[in-house]
């Protein structure tokens, strides 16, 4: 529930508070790199499933340009 992820983020914050602040940029740093694998993990599958798509001929190739008229009817 959203108040118990509140209490949680509070506590995760107080305890980075109580770091060094050598330490508070290597959580910083640490954290920003395990977001950029997620990221990389969400592309690679979107990806797979967009070439998947696309070899079951559910997709069709397309250029930005007619992918943004698309969208901006």
């Amino acid at each position: 529930d959203r108040l118990g992820r509140m209490k949680t983020f509070c506590d995760v914050l107080e305890s980075a508070q109580a770091l060094s602040h050598d330490e508070q940029a290597e959580l910083v740093n640490v954290l920003r790199r395990q977001m950029a694998e997620e990221r990389r993990e969400e592309l690679t599958k979107a990806i797979a499933e967009a070439r998947g798509q696309f070899a079951a001929g559910r997709a069709r190739p397309a250029s930005p340009a007619a992918i943004l008229k698309r969208i901006l009817r």
